[in-house]
């Protein structure tokens, strides 16, 4: 399919998406499962065969019925909400920025999102996403096969402070933090306490205190907060653009912007500038 036009017009469907979304997932309680469908569709991509990836191809039957996919149907279907508002706005962008914004509802950091992702009805074979049962070779095998680093792997793993598992999606249960939605560093502070009743530890999670290369980061987001909510911002965005190059027109559109914002204050201090020079002009000629 067709690069969408990412002009002034479809700049403002964004917008309007993300009110729209800010309010459905406020009221349905659903950022965890609209984050899992963001990474989820972004996740499969491969940087040796440049397939899969953030283009919406996760709403194909034959993607989101994949056993990693368990009971996505249900945030496509409230997606599909949205997408009946703003029909221009690609599925690929959708669902991307449903996940950021359901980081942002929930307490987290604000993630800089570029629309433009062009929509795909190719969907790729199960076996690209993490498998929860398995430990760091294979966390490095797939996230490396995104294009991502060990410090992404350990940022993205701490979005587990938002949801829980179910058995009848993924055999585990239970939440990862005590309070699963809010997006915080709890994830990583849980996790350097052991085993606590009633939360929940998978082995990939495990995986991350094993590793000597992931440690020191759960360490780190474990006692900073902010240094975690940077670094999670960053590899967020990188995970929703893989294999994504935004176009010309976009950027173009956000610059016209820029520079319009940036032209409105100038004009606005040279307005008060002359006022002001106008003032001190008459309070010297009356005091002649």
């Amino acid at each position: 399919m067709s690069l969408p036009v990412v002009d002034t017009e479809y700049m403002k469907e964004i917008d309007k998406a993300r009110r729209d979304l800010r309010a459905l997932i406020a009221y349905k309680n659903c950022a965890p499962i609209m984050l899992r469908l963001a990474w989820h569709d972004a996740g499969t991509y491969d940087k040796h065969t440049k397939t899969g990836g953030p283009n919406g191809s996760i709403r194909n039957e034959e993607e989101y019925s994949h056993g990693s996919n368990n009971g996505l149907k249900i945030a496509l279907d409230f997606c599909e909400e949205v997408k009946a508002k703003h029909p221009r706005i690609t599925y690929a962008d959708l669902y991307q920025l449903a996940g950021v914004v359901a980081v942002e509802v929930t307490g987290g950091p604000s993630i800089n999102f570029v629309p433009g992702r062009k929509d795909s009805k190719i969907s790729p074979r199960e076996g690209r996403l993490p498998d929860a049962k398995q430990g760091p070779p294979h966390l490095r095998d797939i996230f490396h096969r995104m294009g991502l680093c060990d410090k992404d792997i350990v940022a993205l793993s701490g979005g587990h402070t938002l949801g829980r598992a179910h058995p009848e999606r993924s055999g585990f249960d239970g939440p990862w933090t005590k309070e699963p939605l809010k997006f915080d560093n709890s994830y990583f502070v849980e996790l350097l306490k052991g085993e606590t009743e009633g939360l929940l530890k998978l082995p990939t999670d495990k995986a991350l205190l094993e590793d000597p290369e992931f440690r020191p980061y759960v360490e780190l987001y474990a006692k900073d907060e902010e240094a975690f909510f940077k670094d999670y911002a960053e590899s967020h965005k990188r995970l929703s653009e893989l294999g994504f190059t935004p176009s010309s027109s976009g950027s173009k559109v956000i610059a016209k912007d820029s520079v319009i914002l940036a032209q409105s204050a100038v004009g606005v201090a040279v307005a008060a500038a002359v006022v002001i020079f106008s003032y001190f002009y008459e309070v010297r000629k009356r005091m002649k």
